[in-house]
Protein backbone atom coordinates (compact mmCIF):
# COMPACT_ATOMS: atom_id res chain seq x y z
CA UNK A 1 0.00 0.00 0.00
CA UNK A 2 1.27 3.26 -1.11
CA UNK A 3 -0.63 4.99 2.31
CA UNK A 4 -0.34 3.46 5.60
CA UNK A 5 -1.38 5.89 7.78
CA UNK A 6 -4.76 6.74 8.67
CA UNK A 7 -4.42 10.47 8.76
CA UNK A 8 -5.05 12.50 5.80
CA UNK A 9 -2.72 14.55 3.35
CA UNK A 10 -1.13 12.10 1.12
CA UNK A 11 2.11 13.57 -0.82
CA UNK A 12 0.77 15.70 -3.46
CA UNK A 13 3.75 13.56 -5.59
CA UNK A 14 2.81 10.25 -5.11
CA UNK A 15 -0.59 11.05 -7.13
CA UNK A 16 -0.67 11.00 -10.82
CA UNK A 17 -0.91 14.18 -12.74
CA UNK A 18 -1.21 16.43 -15.74
CA UNK A 19 -0.51 19.52 -16.48
CA UNK A 20 -4.46 20.42 -17.42
CA UNK A 21 -5.81 18.64 -14.31
CA UNK A 22 -6.09 20.83 -11.06
CA UNK A 23 -5.06 18.46 -7.97
CA UNK A 24 -5.66 19.79 -4.50
CA UNK A 25 -2.86 20.11 -2.09
CA UNK A 26 -2.02 17.91 0.26
CA UNK A 27 -2.36 20.36 3.18
CA UNK A 28 -5.60 22.36 1.65
CA UNK A 29 -6.67 18.43 1.34
CA UNK A 30 -6.73 17.19 4.69
CA UNK A 31 -8.52 20.45 6.26
CA UNK A 32 -11.04 19.85 3.47
CA UNK A 33 -11.43 15.73 4.75
CA UNK A 34 -11.50 16.95 8.53
CA UNK A 35 -13.93 19.08 7.54
CA UNK A 36 -16.14 16.06 5.87
CA UNK A 37 -16.38 14.52 9.46
CA UNK A 38 -15.96 11.10 8.19
CA UNK A 39 -16.32 7.88 9.61
CA UNK A 40 -15.75 4.53 8.46
CA UNK A 41 -18.66 2.96 5.93
CA UNK A 42 -20.14 6.82 5.25
CA UNK A 43 -20.80 7.01 1.41
CA UNK A 44 -19.58 10.11 -0.40
CA UNK A 45 -19.82 12.18 -3.66
CA UNK A 46 -16.84 14.33 -4.71
CA UNK A 47 -18.25 16.71 -7.45
CA UNK A 48 -15.29 17.74 -9.76
CA UNK A 49 -12.81 15.16 -9.07
CA UNK A 50 -10.22 16.72 -10.78
CA UNK A 51 -7.35 14.26 -10.25
CA UNK A 52 -9.00 12.26 -7.38
CA UNK A 53 -6.91 13.09 -4.61
CA UNK A 54 -9.89 13.61 -2.64
CA UNK A 55 -11.79 10.78 -3.91
CA UNK A 56 -8.76 8.79 -3.23
CA UNK A 57 -8.35 10.54 0.44
CA UNK A 58 -12.32 9.71 0.92
CA UNK A 59 -12.01 6.03 -0.18
CA UNK A 60 -9.28 5.30 2.12
CA UNK A 61 -10.87 7.26 5.34
CA UNK A 62 -14.58 5.71 4.60
CA UNK A 63 -13.74 2.05 2.83
CA UNK A 64 -17.56 2.66 1.15
CA UNK A 65 -19.12 3.81 -1.79
CA UNK A 66 -17.84 6.72 -3.28
CA UNK A 67 -19.19 8.87 -6.54
CA UNK A 68 -16.49 10.93 -8.09
CA UNK A 69 -17.94 13.17 -10.75
CA UNK A 70 -16.23 15.47 -13.47
CA UNK A 71 -17.07 16.63 -16.84
CA UNK A 72 -13.45 17.04 -17.91
CA UNK A 73 -12.30 12.78 -19.51
CA UNK A 74 -8.93 13.80 -18.59
CA UNK A 75 -9.82 14.51 -14.94
CA UNK A 76 -11.77 11.33 -14.88
CA UNK A 77 -8.88 9.08 -16.68
CA UNK A 78 -6.51 10.50 -14.26
CA UNK A 79 -8.78 9.96 -11.24
CA UNK A 80 -9.18 6.20 -12.38
CA UNK A 81 -5.56 5.98 -12.20
CA UNK A 82 -5.24 7.31 -9.33
CA UNK A 83 -7.94 5.20 -7.86
CA UNK A 84 -6.14 2.18 -9.66
CA UNK A 85 -3.13 2.92 -7.87
CA UNK A 86 -3.59 3.62 -4.33
CA UNK A 87 -6.37 0.39 -4.30
CA UNK A 88 -9.66 2.37 -4.31
CA UNK A 89 -10.68 1.47 -7.25
CA UNK A 90 -13.11 -1.37 -6.36
CA UNK A 91 -15.66 1.15 -4.10
CA UNK A 92 -16.02 3.94 -6.40
CA UNK A 93 -17.78 4.57 -9.48
CA UNK A 94 -16.21 7.23 -11.85
CA UNK A 95 -18.80 9.37 -13.47
CA UNK A 96 -18.02 11.65 -16.66
CA UNK A 97 -20.60 14.22 -16.90
CA UNK A 98 -22.15 17.72 -15.74
CA UNK A 99 -22.63 17.43 -12.02
CA UNK A 100 -26.19 19.17 -12.45
CA UNK A 101 -27.37 16.18 -14.43
CA UNK A 102 -25.40 13.25 -12.78
CA UNK A 103 -26.64 14.13 -9.03
CA UNK A 104 -30.15 13.51 -9.63
CA UNK A 105 -29.19 9.85 -10.22
CA UNK A 106 -27.38 8.95 -7.28
CA UNK A 107 -28.45 7.64 -4.27
CA UNK A 108 -28.17 9.87 -0.82
CA UNK A 109 -25.35 9.85 0.72
CA UNK A 110 -23.23 11.12 3.90
CA UNK A 111 -20.49 13.42 2.53
CA UNK A 112 -20.08 15.55 -0.48
CA UNK A 113 -17.77 17.55 -1.46
CA UNK A 114 -18.08 20.25 -4.26
CA UNK A 115 -14.65 21.04 -5.76
CA UNK A 116 -15.98 22.52 -9.11
CA UNK A 117 -19.38 24.11 -9.92
CA UNK A 118 -18.47 25.38 -13.44
CA UNK A 119 -20.38 28.65 -13.07
CA UNK A 120 -23.65 26.67 -11.31
CA UNK A 121 -22.55 26.92 -7.58
CA UNK A 122 -26.40 27.53 -6.57
CA UNK A 123 -27.62 24.96 -8.57
CA UNK A 124 -25.25 22.61 -7.84
CA UNK A 125 -25.31 23.22 -4.17
CA UNK A 126 -29.27 23.06 -3.90
CA UNK A 127 -28.85 19.65 -5.81
CA UNK A 128 -26.67 18.31 -3.25
CA UNK A 129 -27.73 18.85 -0.57
CA UNK A 130 -30.79 17.15 -1.88
CA UNK A 131 -28.51 14.19 -2.34
CA UNK A 132 -27.17 14.37 1.37
CA UNK A 133 -28.71 12.31 4.28
CA UNK A 134 -29.56 14.11 7.57
CA UNK A 135 -26.50 15.17 9.53
CA UNK A 136 -24.55 14.42 6.41
CA UNK A 137 -21.38 16.81 5.56
CA UNK A 138 -21.34 19.21 3.13
CA UNK A 139 -18.05 21.08 1.88
CA UNK A 140 -17.42 23.39 -0.77
CA UNK A 141 -13.85 24.87 -1.97
CA UNK A 142 -13.38 27.80 -4.03
CA UNK A 143 -10.70 29.93 -5.04
CA UNK A 144 -12.30 32.01 -7.09
CA UNK A 145 -14.62 35.07 -6.25
CA UNK A 146 -17.22 34.55 -7.94
CA UNK A 147 -17.99 31.26 -6.38
CA UNK A 148 -16.93 32.19 -3.34
CA UNK A 149 -20.01 34.41 -3.13
CA UNK A 150 -22.40 32.26 -4.63
CA UNK A 151 -21.43 29.92 -2.26
CA UNK A 152 -21.66 31.91 0.49
CA UNK A 153 -25.58 32.86 -0.67
CA UNK A 154 -26.38 29.42 -1.65
CA UNK A 155 -25.44 28.13 2.28
CA UNK A 156 -26.63 31.20 3.64
CA UNK A 157 -29.97 30.52 2.11
CA UNK A 158 -29.86 26.44 2.71
CA UNK A 159 -31.22 24.93 6.14
CA UNK A 160 -27.58 23.83 6.72
CA UNK A 161 -26.42 24.07 10.73
CA UNK A 162 -22.97 24.71 11.82
CA UNK A 163 -22.15 26.72 8.59
CA UNK A 164 -18.31 27.21 8.89
CA UNK A 165 -16.18 29.77 5.98
CA UNK A 166 -12.59 29.02 6.27
CA UNK A 167 -9.55 30.88 4.41
CA UNK A 168 -6.25 29.25 4.03
CA UNK A 169 -3.30 30.47 3.01
CA UNK A 170 -0.69 27.98 2.81
CA UNK A 171 3.24 28.48 1.93
CA UNK A 172 5.89 26.21 1.37
CA UNK A 173 9.74 25.76 1.94
CA UNK A 174 11.88 25.46 -1.23
CA UNK A 175 15.43 25.44 -1.35
CA UNK A 176 17.40 28.05 -3.04
CA UNK A 177 21.40 28.41 -3.33
CA UNK A 178 21.27 30.78 -0.27
CA UNK A 179 19.12 28.68 1.98
CA UNK A 180 15.18 28.13 2.40
CA UNK A 181 12.42 30.73 1.12
CA UNK A 182 8.85 30.31 1.45
CA UNK A 183 6.68 30.31 -2.03
CA UNK A 184 3.04 31.04 -1.40
CA UNK A 185 -0.28 29.03 -2.89
CA UNK A 186 -3.68 30.54 -3.80
CA UNK A 187 -5.92 30.97 -0.87
CA UNK A 188 -8.32 28.78 -0.72
CA UNK A 189 -12.13 29.28 0.71
CA UNK A 190 -13.82 26.05 2.28
CA UNK A 191 -17.13 26.00 3.26
CA UNK A 192 -18.91 23.41 5.17
CA UNK A 193 -22.06 22.72 7.12
CA UNK A 194 -24.31 20.02 8.55
CA UNK A 195 -27.65 18.95 6.99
Amino acid sequence: MIWNYKTPGILDELFERTENVPITKEDVRSIIISKLRLKEGFTAIDVGCGSGSITVEIALQTRAKIYAIDSDLEAINLTEKNLLKFGTLKDTAIIHGKAQEVLPTLPNVDAIVIGGTTGETDKIVKLALSKLNEGGRLVITSILIETIYSALKAMQESSLRDIDITQITIAKSKKTSSGTMMISRNPVIIFSGTK
